[in-house]
């Protein structure tokens, strides 16, 4: 996959996010990505809210893969709002993998990407989301042993903007 050439095939999650893993090689079947996706605008929405639920589930790897089907065919500017999404939600897989160097590179680097759009975009409130990435990195940064904020959720835009 061309956003993150450094999440090898072995590198792929059995399930959510967490550090004790029964069985680190075997795929969760629940949450493998459907191959018959089509470009449709409503498989893409279906796909992009199935990656949101994933994310917030800590199924990274999962989210990230749902994601880089619409990415793979979206023009920019929205492609560019994808790829930084991809990438801190890549960066989250990094650190279920104890990989605080790249950890620390894919949160800058998506960052970087989501600080080009406003604070709700696609109804969903992105600033918390940079605000908790802007969190992670702090801390990872640090050089006092500090405790780590509490893995990100994307939650959706308030109703009355």
């Amino acid at each position: 996959m061309l956003l993150c050439r450094v999440m090898s095939a072995k590198s792929k999650s059995a399930g959510p996010a967490n550090k004790q893993r029964k069985n680190p090689q075997s795929q969760d079947k629940k949450h493998q990505i459907d191959p018959r996706i089509t470009k449709s605008p409503d498989r893409e929405a279906e796909l992009f809210a199935y990656g949101i639920e994933l994310f917030n589930t800590r199924y990274f790897f999962e989210a990230h893969e749902a994601w880089e089907e619409i990415w793979l065919h979206t023009e920019p500017p929205e492609k560019t709002f994808l790829q930084g999404l991809i990438q801190v939600t890549a960066a989250f897989h990094h650190h279920s993998r104890d990989n605080l160097r790249g950890t620390k590179s894919l949160l800058r680097a998506g960052l970087a990407k989501l600080e080009d759009f406003p604070p709700y975009h696609r109804e969903l409130n992105i600033e918390k989301l940079r605000e908790a990435a802007r969190k992670w990195l702090a801390a990872l940064e640090s050089a006092a042993e500090t405790r780590r904020p509490a893995l990100p959720r994307i939650a959706a835009a308030p109703a009355s903007r």
